[in-house]
Formats: C-alpha cells, sequence, structure tokens
C-alpha cells in the first residue's frame, strides 16, 4: 500500500447508518470537506437513493473537481465486490429485496465505486490509521519488543457491527458476510445478541428495569441519568450499560478467542463506555469449563484495558523470563504470556470508517492500473 498520508486523490466517502448518511472527500487521508449529513430514509428506496445523489452531488461542488473514486460503508451482508446491497438488512429494509448500488452510483457519477460494509472499514480504518500503529507505536515507546498485527474492530451504535484486519488485509470473506450481530445472545439463545446491545436494546432494557416501558428517552439521556445530571431511575440507568456490556463482552470472546488480535470500539455509545467496560472486561476475562470439570479462559489470552495506563504498562511489560539453551550456558530471554488488549476508539468511529473507505478505495485503484 501507498503512504495514503501523502496521495494527491480525492475520494469520496459516506457513512451510512440506518437514521443519518454522512458525506465527505478525503484527500491525504484527511477530511477537505466539513461533514454533511442527510436522512437516510432507510425504509424508502426513492428517497435514500436521492438522499445519496444529493450528498455526492453536494461534496462534489464543494471541491470543485471529479474526484477519483467513491468509497463508502454499508452496514449489514451484501455482495461487496459488485456493489449489490441485498438481504436481511435491519437497518435498511428498502435494500432487503436487493439493489444494484455499486452500478447505480459508477453510472450516475462516472468513477468506480467501492462499497463495504461499515465494520469492516472501521477495523481497517483503525488498523492503518488509529488504534493499531498507536499501540505498536507505544509498544516500542515502553521498550517492548511485542508488535501486534491483527485487529477486530466493532461498533456500538443503531447496530452491533464487526471488521476484522489480519496482516494488515482486510478480511471480507468469501460472501462478503463476516458478522458477529446474529451471534445468541449470552441470556437468551434464541435471540440475537445485537438485541441486547444496540440502542433499541438501551432504550428497552432500561425502561424494563425502571419500570417506564413507555419512555422516550435516548442512549444519551439514560447516560446523563447514569451520571446524576438528570432526574431518572439512576440505578436501572446504570445497570442498563453494564447488562449490554455483559452481551457485548462475551460476543467479543469469541471472536477474539479465533482470531487473537488486539480490539477496538468505536460509536456513539462508547460515551458510556466507564459504565459498561467494567462488565465487558468480566465476560472477556470469565472462566469456562470442560466436561471433567477443569476451569479455563473464556479466551485463552491474557485481557488487558490499554485505556488505563496501569494496565497498559503490565501490558507492555509482559512477563519476560530467562531460558537456558539446552546443553549449553547460555541464556535466551523470552515471553511466554498471551495477551491481548482492548481500548476506546480515539479517532471516533466516522473518522475511522473514512479512514477505511479511503485507503481502500486506494489499494483497488492501485490494482486497476
Amino acid at each position: 500500500m501507498t503512504d495514503f498520508k501523502n496521495d494527491k486523490r480525492i475520494v469520496l466517502t459516506l457513512d451510512a447508518g440506518g437514521t443519518n448518511m454522512v458525506f465527505c472527500a478525503m484527500k491525504g487521508g484527511d477530511f477537505i470537506t466539513s461533514p454533511l449529513t442527510l436522512p437516510a430514509h432507510s425504509d424508502t428506496l426513492d428517497l435514500c437513493l436521492g438522499s445519496m445523489v444529493t450528498g455526492f452531488k453536494s461534496i462534489i461542488e464543494t471541491v470543485g473537481e471529479k474526484p477519483s473514486a467513491i468509497s463508502f460503508a454499508f452496514p449489514g451482508p451484501a455482495d461487496y465486490p459488485h456493489g449489490i446491497i441485498g438481504g436481511y438488512l435491519p437497518n435498511f429494509p428498502s435494500f432487503r429485496d436487493g439493489v444494484a448500488l455499486g452500478p447505480f452510483l459508477e453510472k450516475t457519477f462516472g468513477v468506480p465505486v467501492f462499497i463495504n460494509n461499515d465494520g469492516d472499514l472501521f477495523a481497517y480504518g483503525e488498523a492503518l490509521g488509529g488504534i493499531l500503529p498507536e499501540i505498536n507505536a507505544r509498544l516500542e515507546a515502553a521498550g517492548s519488543e511485542k508488535r501486534y498485527h491483527n485487529l477486530i474492530g466493532y461498533t456500538f451504535g443503531t447496530g452491533f457491527g464487526i471488521g476484522i484486519v489480519v496482516n494488515g488485509e482486510l478480511n471480507r470473506g468469501d460472501n462478503s458476510c463476516v458478522e458477529t450481530f446474529c451471534l445468541p445472545h449470552k441470556d437468551n439463545r434464541d435471540m440475537i445478541v445485537e438485541d441486547g446491545i444496540a440502542i433499541k436494546a438501551i432504550k428497552r432494557i432500561y425502561g424494563e428495569l425502571s419500570g417506564d416501558t413507555g419512555h422516550r428517552l435516548e442512549p444519551k439521556d439514560i447516560f446523563d441519568i447514569a451520571e446524576g445530571t438528570v432526574p431518572g431511575d439512576r440505578d436501572a440507568a446504570v445497570k442498563t450499560f453494564a447488562e449490554i456490556g455483559a452481551a457485548a463482552g462475551d460476543a467479543m470472546a469469541t471472536a477474539a478467542t479465533l482470531i487473537d488480535g488486539l480490539i477496538v470500539i468505536g460509536g456513539g455509545i462508547t460515551a458510556s463506555h466507564k459504565y459498561f467496560m467494567p462488565a465487558l472486561l468480566a465476560a472477556l476475562r470469565g472462566k469456562i469449563h470442560t466436561f471433567k470439570g477443569e476451569e479455563t479462559g473464556r479466551v485463552q489470552s491474557r485481557i488487558y484495558d490499554l485505556d488505563s495506563p496501569e494496565e497498559f504498562a503490565a501490558f507492555a511489560k509482559g512477563d519476560q523470563q530467562k531460558l537456558k539453551i539446552y546443553g549449553s550456558d547460555e541464556e535466551v530471554v523470552y515471553d511466554p504470556q498471551k495477551r491481548i488488549g482492548i481500548a476506546i476508539s480515539k479517532m471516533g468511529a466516522s473518522k475511522a470508517i473514512s479512514t477505511g473507505a479511503y485507503t481502500f478505495a486506494l489499494s483497488q485503484l492501485d490494482k486497476l492500473k
């Protein structure tokens, strides 16, 4: 991959959420326009596509020149290599019968169009320009030889998304269907885990715990109640975030066991991390038993909260040990501790997704040369 921070090509980006769409243009890894937010109209196809065309046209007018490509995120399963969106899309019901979105936009704007899952691009952006290089730089500064090459990214918001980057390569899967929303909830195996984590879950759980099932509060309101800055059932608010943290941690443990990489979390709900992280970490650090009753970790690696200075120091230090080389007096120093860390995104989900979209487009354009 070329140095994207010095690349002069312009790529239009879009963070397509079920509620709003955020349009921008990027060059050299930075935004060169202010974000433009338009309603998604996700339940009406004509209005939704109209918002996309209006948004991209407005950004092109602002930039004043034709872009090299359009690249953006879209939530849910699809045939991303061909730009076909369809299938079970809870946040975009008007796309369920299938929409040739990529070809439509290519025909409209006359440039290559690249579409990926929002969770994928979030993780890709964090892997190339976010938490992964940041943690490796901090490890180097701390004198540690440990370096990380794999990343699992999660988005907490309207949905519960995932993205996986292995050795700098985005894992799109053979069917463009790397998902986590449909894993079973730890307390109800017949319910998808997203229904216990996303925005709708926070509203529902708070209503159940407080007894006020008819409330019209948003997650920010419930967070403010937990903080004690506005009236409400504070105990129910705190327990609400703990419940979603436990559900998320259980789902993350499955991925961390299989992928063995750092974990980063982004999305609007992360503002409440002080309330959900303890339960999330407890789930990741939990125990599980064999048929014989033997205890082992839910995740085989030790889990560290990388946003804690004390835990990061222990994470960087590891467990240095000396080992004699068989048949000689020489020694080698090694670190037998298996460990991974988890952190809240510093870029923010929208910037990380856009960075992922931008760098993905550049890599694909280079292949077309």
